[in-house]
């Protein structure tokens, strides 16, 4: 089944590639591929994403902002993470809701919904962008190792319907799309998980040698070593600052630290 901006397919590898291999410049913004079941779906840093057939949101949208810069990436993940935030707020308690750099919605210290938005550049504008969204909606089960995850079911009590939460969604989306960077990163500041306190975080082993700031003794903190950190800010990039017991600042891509939970 499917109309002019989306369709529905019972089983397929993954939204997000089935939409790369569809995508011609006649695909509308936020055309959307939804889905009962991915056997190859995918999260962040090549994590995979485990979901129980029929019981979950998977969909992937098209982002056309032709306008956008290369630099202004950043502003499709928070606008994306706060618009599914907005739809969730409605149904959950908006207390315990928060977004987990850089774009996962988390309830309490538990992963609710997943995120992961490719762009495709041309020259120094994004050309098209691709988010690609898992929300646990009524899976109570899981299988694989992944650490924490919950389902609206388990924390309502009761069963929602995924293809109404997507349509929310969407008019969310049309909704913020065109308000201010600012007004949009002080929306996604304020709903940000562990923004206030001191956190356990821990480097990644990365390709990519992070940014590093050497200690007053002319030494480094350990990589893979756990340390306490609190949040500073996040760069107009994207970047995760925090600020550790020393008192210094240090910079990461979301491929070069995670959260201790």
């Amino acid at each position: 089944m499917s109309n002019t901006y989306w369709m529905y397919i019972k089983q397929t590898y993954s939204t997000s590639s089935l939409l790369r291999e569809l995508y011609s410049d006649t695909l509308p913004h936020l055309y959307t591929i939804r889905t009962d079941f991915q056997t190859a779906g995918r999260g962040q840093a090549g994590n995979s994403w485990e979901s129980e057939d029929g019981k979950n949101l998977l969909f992937s949208a098209l982002l056309r902002y032709n306008e956008l810069r290369a630099t202004e990436q950043w502003r499709l993940s928070m606008l994306v993470a706060v618009t599914l935030w907005e739809v969730l707020a409605k149904y959950l308690p908006k207390e315990k809701l928060t977004i987990k750099w850089p774009n996962d919605i988390y309830f309490g210290d538990k992963k609710l919904v997943g995120i992961l938005i490719e762009n495709i550049l041309i020259g120094k504008h994004v050309g098209y962008s691709i988010a690609g969204i898992g929300v646990n909606v009524n899976q109570t089960q899981w299988r694989s190792d992944a650490p924490n995850p919950i389902s609206m079911k388990e924390i309502m009590g009761k069963e929602f319907e995924a293809e109404a939460l997507m349509n929310e969604w969407i008019s969310s989306m049309k909704l913020w799309e065109n308000c201010s960077t600012k007004a949009l990163s002080a929306a996604y500041l304020q709903r940000l998980y562990r923004r206030e306190g001191w956190y356990m975080y821990m480097e990644r082993e990365v390709s990519v040698e992070p940014t590093r700031i050497l200690l007053s003794n002319g030494s480094s903190p350990m990589a893979n070593s756990p340390f306490l950190a609190q949040f500073i800010g996040i760069t107009p990039q994207g970047e995760l600052i925090l600020r550790n017991e020393n008192n210094e600042d240090k910079t990461y891509h979301f491929k070069q630290i995670r959260f201790v939970i």
